[in-house]
């Protein structure tokens, strides 16, 4: 078990759930603008968020962003310390620094100090392509360069009396970060934040995250994650949602099985389905609901009583079942608005 450590509000480590973050893609200059999207983003199931920190003029916008913040504010600093020293002041909930580009000692030992005295985390974030030049020519490979950076700023942190830390080694390489993470957790006891960095578009970043956040967090590694997507941000939120879901790691929420379609289904289910989630997305519930939706009779009406609520599909039928018991009987174009219902009493 990871040590415990708390974002705002939200444990991490400990016996908390695994918790989804996400990263504003706004100007932080401009609080509006990020605000609004950390609205989004708390309404689609996002429990952290951080937010670049680039100038002088985001850390002013800071104290309003946090004040205003439904969620935990983690700022992201590079290069320069003394932002990280005006964040922490602003009143944020944690901070993510790269020791890699922050190369003052004294600057890092201040940074330390501060956040030890606002009682707030830090992120020891190491990305593959920023590991400090010292380690890259150890002749190591790059997941165990960037484990060696992260053991020896733990070694300075816990000198510097500091263990209110978590850890993150991302690369945009899914086997690499896998390497990195299975290496740290057996190392170390802090929480680890877990994800892919740079993974891409919608498409190739979700399968890259899924395969690699997925395959740590079936082995048990990992307190917190990160889907990292060029894309809106919400949509990381969709992806890590699904994936917690499909790991059993989440305990509320709207789970769907459908089948891939095939020569006997006679009903449009691609689009049916695509429909049935967009609609789905606008609603909230503090249960978990399994709903199956099934195209035609040879595993439709099996699958669809396994579920909590489930329709299958005959060439002139829609048979929706409840509970593993058929409750009713309609027509195909029908049924849509009779699943959603059924979903909106549950």
């Amino acid at each position: 078990m990871k040590r415990e450590i708390y974002v705002g509000r939200v444990g991490i480590g400990g016996n908390h759930p695994v918790s989804i973050q996400s990263m504003t893609t706004t100007d932080t200059r401009d609080y509006s603008s990020t605000l609004a999207q950390i609205k989004r983003l708390y309404i689609a199931g996002c429990e952290i968020v951080r937010v670049a920190v680039p100038d002088q003029e985001s850390v002013i916008s800071l104290k309003t962003i946090v004040s205003e913040s439904p969620l935990p504010i983690i700022a992201d600093i590079h290069f320069n310390p003394d932002l990280a020293l005006k964040s922490i002041k602003a009143g944020i909930d944690g901070i993510r620094i790269n020791p890699g580009n922050i190369s003052s000692i004294s600057k890092l030992s201040k940074i330390i100090k501060t956040a030890s005295q606002h009682n707030i985390p830090i992120r020891i974030g190491v990305n593959s392509g920023s590991i400090e030049k010292k380690y890259q020519k150890s002749g190591k490979t790059r997941a165990e360069m960037m484990v060696d950076s992260v053991m020896d700023k733990i070694k300075f942190f816990e000198d510097s009396g500091f263990c209110n830390i978590k850890i993150s080694l991302k690369s945009s390489d899914v086997k690499e970060t896998i390497k990195a993470y299975r290496m740290i957790d057996n190392l170390c006891d802090y929480p680890l934040h877990l994800g892919i960095t740079e993974a891409g578009t919608i498409f190739s970043g979700t399968i890259k995250s899924s395969i690699g956040i997925g395959s740590l967090l079936a082995d048990g590694i990992g307190n917190t994650i990160r889907v990292s997507l060029t894309d809106d941000p919400v949509k990381e939120i969709r992806v890590a949602e699904e994936i917690l879901k499909v790991l059993g790691l989440k305990e509320k929420g709207i789970e769907i099985i459908s089948c891939p379609t095939c020569a006997r289904v006679s009903v449009d289910l691609i689009n049916i389905v695509k429909k049935f989630e967009e609609r789905l997305s606008k609603i909230k519930t503090d249960k978990n609901i399994k709903i199956a939706i099934m195209g035609c009779e040879v595993n439709g009406p099996g699958e669809a009583k396994d579920a909590d609520i489930g329709i299958a599909f005959s060439k002139s039928k829609a048979y929706i079942f409840k509970k593993g018991k058929l409750i009713d009987k309609l027509n195909p174009e029908n049924s849509l608005e009779k699943l959603i219902n059924m979903v909106i009493e549950s």
